[in-house]
């Protein structure tokens, strides 16, 4: 058993967007692959710095978008753990619209599930995270809870 730990601030990860031209399908609304790909790409970050290895996403539980994004509009994205398995870990992605005044509106929470991967690209233990807060807490418990439901899912599909 991996005795390192590591701080849900360890990894956190907040990137700033602005929707361009070419981020806009023809309604005139920020594409959700586009969206999709920054998402991905802040999950793998959180997890990069956790596990201190390469990593690769396995599943994508939730995308549901709440609001859209325009041309030109600001998009922040910040990703941390929620969970931490064995060799996988949760990533939580919230996106903002941030207005030109700061105010930030929820568009999509997103959780990733991501694994480290070792030099010969396998599965390789992580460290466990070490939760300062009862919101970490609380956000730990929903995504054990997750887990399970994913790894039930999982075995009937198969």
């Amino acid at each position: 058993m991996n005795e390192i730990k590591k701080k849900v601030s360890d990894s956190y990860v907040e990137q700033i967007q602005i929707v361009m031209a070419g981020h806009i399908n023809g309604y005139g609304r920020l594409f959700g692959g586009q969206l999709m790909e920054w998402i991905d790409v802040v999950a793998g970050v959180v997890a990069r710095r956790h596990a201190g290895s390469e990593v690769t996403t396995v599943c994508i539980d939730n995308l549901y978008f709440k609001a859209p994004a325009y041309a030109n509009e600001t998009m922040i994205l910040t990703g941390r753990l929620s969970y931490v398995g064995n060799t996988s870990m949760e990533v939580r992605v919230d996106t903002y619209v941030e207005s030109l005044t700061g105010t930030r509106t929820l568009v999509n929470t997103a959780y990733l599930v991501m694994v480290a991967l070792d030099g010969k690209e396998r599965p390789m233990v992580v460290p466990r995270l070490e939760l300062v807060s009862d919101a970490e807490r609380a956000e730990w418990e929903a995504g054990k809870k997750r887990s399970e439901f994913r790894k039930k899912r999982a075995l009937e599909q198969f």
